[in-house]
């Protein structure tokens, strides 16, 4: 068991580091909103869903957050009337990405209030550490 201080300063680093992945994979989806497939007929981007896990850490006897999985998002895709497109199926549709930028910007919200928590979890603690030294000087 370790310091209860040093901990806490785990647990959030934990967690920084599980809400920097499902920022990158939020951004994915966002900056892929619009790809669809290459090829008339073929599946566009799918989006990408982030879950968490929570993991002992025996040596520092805390749970920490972990990435447990990057998968896929199976909700069907949407389709929009476009012949000219180059990956219209033979009826002229297109598949286009289950994307939906609104709850990618919820998802995008939530995530950096999360972070922010997290941050500030650790500043709280350096701030504890440096008026504990504090006072063992006077």
């Amino acid at each position: 068991m370790i310091d209860p201080l040093q901990a806490s300063v785990q647990i959030a680093s934990s967690g920084l580091e599980a809400q920097s992945t499902r920022l990158r994979v939020v951004s994915e989806n966002l900056a892929n909103a619009n790809s669809t497939g290459r090829t008339p007929g073929s599946d566009p981007y799918r989006r990408k869903t982030t879950t968490f896990t929570a993991e002992m850490d025996r040596a520092a006897g805390v749970r920490m957050v972990k990435v447990k999985d990057v998968g896929t998002d199976q909700a069907p895709f949407r389709v929009d009337y476009e012949p000219g497109h180059p990956a219209a199926d033979s009826t002229g549709y297109v598949k286009l990405p289950n994307v939906n930028s609104l709850i990618e910007m919820g998802d995008m919200r939530e995530t950096n209030r999360s972070f922010e928590a997290n941050l500030q979890v650790i500043k709280q603690v350096r701030s504890m550490v440096s008026m504990t030294i504090d006072l063992l000087r006077s």
